[in-house]
């Protein structure tokens, strides 16, 4: 399809994103928001409404490819992706309770931003929102401890491979070497240093308004730690070497066998079923809770939004050339001001072939140091501006959802915009002079 989408066309997409966004802050709606069903009944819908454009506008043709490519393409290594790392991550369990002061809050967030880099953003959320929870479980004052580790573990954490979030795979894929990640070193220290020492600050005004007899309660749940399940960690290496390994579009390393299509998406769900069905997972699922209601919410929203994304997605695509991008500090904010509300993988694509297509990205080594701004400036947009709202990457919603679940009362769609644009922004701003 040559076409570019009206812009009018975005309609849907803007109508699933304010549905997340505003039904929750409706009385009455709030209610009916909270069935996966519903949102499910939302999606399709809005995602028909989309088809319907395309068939239409362009002809059947063109909707069955939108279609293709918003499930086959996107939507399905999207979601298997995250669903095994979901379930295997939900077997593991980290027992004990230590004391929730700041410095053990800002550890966990320091870990999980390491983790992130080599078992990706979902990965390392998984594993260790629960635990930073259940350590939390005395305490009142939580909330922004949550956001935090959205921002550091869910996001930022992950930009060191291209395992650590879904843009930088698909930049491996299309001819960046596999290290080349490690040259975000510098900014990934600097964002997660900074966001960690702001909410150790943080944490210690709140945990100062604590009552006391809810950190004297803290103090005596005191248990030391221990690991269950430690036979997912080999499951979740599997997925890690199975993301890094396995790719339809060229052969096996040091084979010339090329794996059928997605082959990768059902060794992924073979390795979540054997973590599942082990019978001494069961107990370690149990103790955190584990319910697969977050991942379906996940699957429910996102089926609507990677059909709905379509048409501004090909707009870009269409017309990318023409924003009139012509620098590395531009793209960063275009790249990263898409990602807070589309997915960041495809947001990354659609940049990176522009920055291509305008001869500031060649294919792979990428040897010049203009091509290597540009490319940089797209990584660290699409991943670490992913972060901005609950829908920028796929880990913010699950960890959103989790946390709710577990009693927490997340912010809203906009209350948490409000922590993004007065810690996220400031830091991207200073960030978009010092390495770009």
């Amino acid at each position: 399809m040559d076409q570019s989408p009206a812009p009018w066309s975005f309609l849907p997409f803007a109508a699933i994103l304010l549905s997340i966004a505003g039904f929750p802050l409706v009385k009455g709606l709030d209610h009916f928001w909270e069935k996966n069903r519903h949102k499910l009944a939302l999606a399709v819908a809005l995602g028909l409404v989309t088809l319907g454009y395309y068939y239409f506008a362009f002809g059947r043709r063109a909707a069955g490819e939108a279609l293709h490519q918003a499930l086959l393409e996107d939507y399905v290594p999207f979601i298997v992706l995250l669903f095994s790392l979901y379930t295997i991550a939900g077997g593991i369990h980290l027992s004990g309770d230590i004391r929730a002061v700041p410095s053990v809050n800002t550890l966990f967030l320091a870990a999980g931003g390491l983790l992130a880099s080599f078992i990706g953003t979902t990965g390392a959320s998984m594993l260790l929102i629960r635990p930073l929870l259940r350590t939390n479980s005395e305490r009142k004052y939580k909330v922004h401890t949550v956001v935090f580790f959205i921002f550091v573990v869910s996001n930022i954490g992950g930009c060191l491979t291209p395992l650590g979030d879904p843009p930088l795979f698909l930049g491996y894929l299309r001819g960046v070497d596999f290290w080349w990640t490690l040259r975000l070193l510098p900014a990934w220290l600097f964002a997660n240093g900074l966001l960690l020492l702001i909410h150790y600050f943080f944490d210690r005004a709140a945990y100062a308004r604590e009552d006391p007899a809810d950190i004297a309660w803290d103090a005596m749940a005191v248990r030391p730690l221990g690991l269950h399940g430690s036979l997912n960690l080999i499951w979740l290496a599997c997925v890690v070497a199975c993301v890094a390994l396995v790719d339809p579009a060229r052969p096996l390393p040091l084979s010339n066998w090329t794996p059928p299509r997605y082959f990768r998406e059902g060794l992924l769900l073979l390795f979540a079923a054997l973590s599942y069905l082990t019978p001494g997972n069961k107990g370690s699922r149990e103790k955190n809770e584990f319910s697969f209601s977050a991942i379906i919410e996940v699957a429910c929203l996102f089926l609507g939004i990677f059909i709905c994304m379509q048409p501004p997605v090909r707009y870009l695509q269409a017309q990318g050339g023409e924003l009139g991008l012509t620098t590395a500090r531009a793209f960063f904010w275009a790249s990263g001001g898409l990602s807070s509300f589309l997915d960041n993988a495809p947001t990354y694509v659609v940049f990176f072939e522009t920055a291509r297509a305008m001869g500031r990205v060649g294919d792979a080594p990428l040897p010049r140091l203009p091509a290597e701004l540009f490319l940089k400036a797209v990584s660290m947009g699409s991943v670490f501006m992913g972060a901005n709202t609950y829908i920028g990457n796929g880990p913010n919603f699950m960890v959103k959802t989790i946390a709710e679940k577990s009693g927490v009362k997340m912010p809203s769609f906009f209350g948490y915009l409000v922590y993004s644009i007065f810690i996220l922004i400031p830091l991207f701003l200073a960030m978009t002079f010092i390495f770009l």
